[in-house]
């Protein structure tokens, strides 16, 4: 009797709770000095940093 082959999957990472599997998320604009940091309603790209860009979930 001819035995079939499998094959084991390997599991998928699982996606980043941050950036929800994006590897970005975004950030509120500041401007002005140092003593008088205004947040604008602009927001822009940034590197999610738990995952570090790659969209998985960090493990410990």
């Amino acid at each position: 009797m001819a035995t079939r082959k499998t094959t084991a999957r390997t599991p998928r990472p699982k996606k980043c709770p941050d950036c929800k599997g994006a590897g970005e998320i975004a950030e509120t604009v500041r401007v002005g000095s140092a003593r008088k940091l205004r947040e604008t309603r602009d927001r822009q790209a940034a590197l999610c940093l738990p995952c570090f860009g790659s969209g998985h979930a960090p493990t410990d």
